[in-house]
């Protein structure tokens, strides 16, 4: 299963971050000083995808405008000398190919996903989700490009939550293969703890066929009245094997204030320029 494309979901209202998301889309909310898309971009190219079809909602092309080029900044860096900025903003250009697909109502992530048909064809792809941001040693969509490649079919990344975090995502059922490595046999969109399979959830990444694009636009709306990912992942398990691999990495919830802040934190240190004075500054706080 060769992937060479991935399909970005950044059409959502971003209600759990209100009212930063009021009108920046929540995707351009940064990470220190880069913003979370341009972190998924990086983790996508890293992986070895260069073709990137992003989903956003009508009128909010503002994810879309970071990747292109900007003439008068251009100009401004090369005036001033800042020649190093300069470089880099050309670079945020050049990084992938974009193509843009418009989800006009927000019906759940797998309306989102199905928007992206005619821009993906009949190939496999990846899905990725901005809200999650993975800081992994070997990119977490490259872990998960491996085992389709070796499995030959689709996979997703998972994560042990709590018991208390399982209401909030989809719950896997499965056998473990391998170290990481489960055979999916079920999922359950947001479950009770007393009725989740496992404390496995799926989180943010995504290989799938071209078939889950029939499987999708035959769907009928699901948990939310939206049309549901995971109802198509259960149907495309029936037909198929399928595969999650629990990542080796730290994620963060960006969609989430705590998450949001921990990622900050997580990041920050990792910066060379700024750990040392920022590890000071948090001694002085906590």
């Amino acid at each position: 299963m060769k992937v060479s494309k991935a399909v970005i979901v950044a059409a959502g209202l971003g209600t759990r971050m209100l009212p930063a998301s009021k009108a920046i889309p929540k995707e351009i909310l940064p990470v220190v000083d880069k913003p979370a898309i341009q972190m998924v971009v990086e983790e996508a190219v890293a992986a070895g995808i260069k073709e990137i079809i992003v989903v956003i909602s009508p009128g909010r092309t503002t994810v879309l405008d970071h990747f292109r080029p900007s003439p008068e900044l251009e100009r401004h860096l090369s005036e001033r000398g800042k020649e190093d900025t300069l470089e880099l903003v050309k670079k945020i250009c050049a990084m992938a190919e974009f193509t843009a697909a418009e989800q006009a109502q927000p019906l759940g992530l797998g309306h989102a996903v199905l928007q992206a048909r005619g821009d993906v064809g009949n190939e496999p792809f990846a899905v990725m989700l901005p809200d999650d941001i993975f800081d992994c040693q070997r990119p977490c969509l490259g872990q998960l490009i491996a085992v389709a490649e070796r499995r030959d079919a689709p996979v997703v990344s998972l994560l042990k939550v709590a018991a208390s975090e399982v209401p909030k995502y989809g719950i896997v059922s499965g056998d473990r293969i391998d170290e990481r490595l489960f055979r999916l046999t079920g999922m359950v969109e947001k479950p009770e703890p007393e009725k989740a399979p496992s404390d496995l959830a799926i989180v943010g990444r995504y290989i799938l066929p071209p078939e889950i694009f029939a499987i999708l636009a035959e769907g009928k709306p699901g948990a939310g009245g939206e049309i549901q990912l995971t109802d198509a992942l259960i149907e495309l398990a029936r037909r198929r094997p399928f595969y999650g691999y629990e990542f080796e990495g730290t994620r963060y919830d960006l969609g989430d204030p705590l998450g949001f802040l921990t990622a900050q934190v997580g990041f920050g240190l990792k910066r060379a320029d700024l750990a040392d004075r920022f590890r000071a500054y948090l001694k002085t706080v906590v």
